[in-house]
């Protein structure tokens, strides 16, 4: 290999400081070059402006680059380039590409991603419910389910047919005034998908850039549980206009929602706030409350991390009803005080991103 090479192929061990994936399938080297004298430079282009980030970055190249001793000398260069805003590269000619910076959903006006950092907390049903409440605030909306290995739209929404495809492209189901786009859709619902790293980058690509999304105010997308592959492409692939962490109140749902934070927060993502689900029980009979999963955590945690507690979710067998039939509880029950709450945080959401 080439000196050049040699420095592309090492760049791949530097990871991103604090997550577990490295620089270049991160898409974060705009350039490499080594001159006949020996000296390398490496441009990176970064999502952050954070001065800290770029200079661990280059600390991690510059300790490492003694392993190449072709390479004497070695210059790290850091730009904040906003994703909308990023041309697409190639690395020296050989067929590498690196990460697309263009938009990959044109006609869209805000993506709100919807994570959580575990699962079992109810992500999907509240992804499915803010996504009728805003369709309802006369906004124009898509929901993609980007859980690749458990994808609960097609039960949620009680849709199952293949997309049909026009011009190349996927066309979105549409129900409830949303546009509805999920893997779940693709496969059979006894199909278990077996897939490393650079196949869910790749699946989360192709369900944002292949499908006839058209002219939308919000497309929701709602992520697998954890800070993962998709949740990375996610971030580094589009614009994306915030992110809801969705929590229970137990103290081991609240840990993992401070690292869904602290996520997005290193790839500058807004958050927009945190819900609460499944926050406490209403006797169906009387009426009364009963604190389950403890109380207040997801309030609590929001107001230590310095973000917005949007609002919380009460346990009711009402909406678990509703998404098994494939009608959820905001279009059911609209004037139900669960769907309600639905509304109120999607309120809450269309102010914070339209301020």
């Amino acid at each position: 290999m080439t000196p050049k090479e040699k420095l592309y192929e090492f760049l791949k061990t530097v990871k991103y400081p604090g997550l577990s994936r490295d620089i270049v399938s991160f898409g974060m080297v705009d350039s490499v070059e080594v001159d006949a004298n020996g000296k390398g430079k490496v441009v990176l282009a970064l999502t952050t402006n954070d001065p800290n980030i770029a200079t661990s970055i280059g600390a991690s190249i510059r300790a490492g680059i003694q392993s190449i001793p072709e390479i004497r000398d070695i210059e790290v260069l850091a730009q904040y380039t906003p994703p909308k805003s990023r041309q697409t590269h190639q690395f020296g000619g050989h067929g590498n590409p690196l990460r697309p910076k263009e938009p990959l959903v044109p006609g869209v006006r805000h993506i709100l991603a919807i994570a959580s950092g575990k699962g079992g907390v109810g992500k999907s049903t509240v992804a499915v419910n803010l996504a009728v409440a805003l369709s309802q605030l006369q906004n124009r909306v898509g929901l993609l389910d980007c859980d690749i290995y458990g994808p609960s739209l097609p039960l949620m929404i009680g849709l199952d047919d293949t997309p049909l495809i026009k011009d190349g492209k996927m066309v979105p189901h549409e129900k409830y005034q949303l546009k509805l786009m999920s893997v779940g859709f693709l496969i059979s619902p006894d199909q278990a998908l077996i897939w490393r790293g650079p196949m869910v980058m790749g699946a989360v690509e192709q369900l944002l850039r292949d499908v006839l999304w058209g002219e939308l105010d919000y497309l929701v997308v709602d992520l697998p549980p954890g800070t993962g592959d998709a949740q990375l492409t996610l971030a580094q692939k589009v614009n994306l206009s915030g992110a809801v962490i969705v929590t229970t109140p137990q103290d081991l749902a609240l840990l993992d929602a401070r690292k869904g934070v602290v996520m997005f927060q290193k790839v500058d993502v807004p958050i927009l706030g945190i819900v609460e689900n499944m926050s406490y029980f209403l006797c169906p009979h009387c009426g009364e409350r009963t604190d389950i999963f403890s109380n207040g955590g997801g309030r609590a945690s929001a107001m230590e991390m310095g973000i917005d507690f949007l609002g919380e979710i009460p346990l009711k067998l009402s909406i678990r009803e509703g998404g098994d039939r494939g009608t959820p509880i905001a279009v059911s029950s609209p004037d139900s005080v669960e769907a309600k709450i639905f509304y109120e945080i999607a309120k809450k959401i269309q102010l914070k991103l339209h301020s």
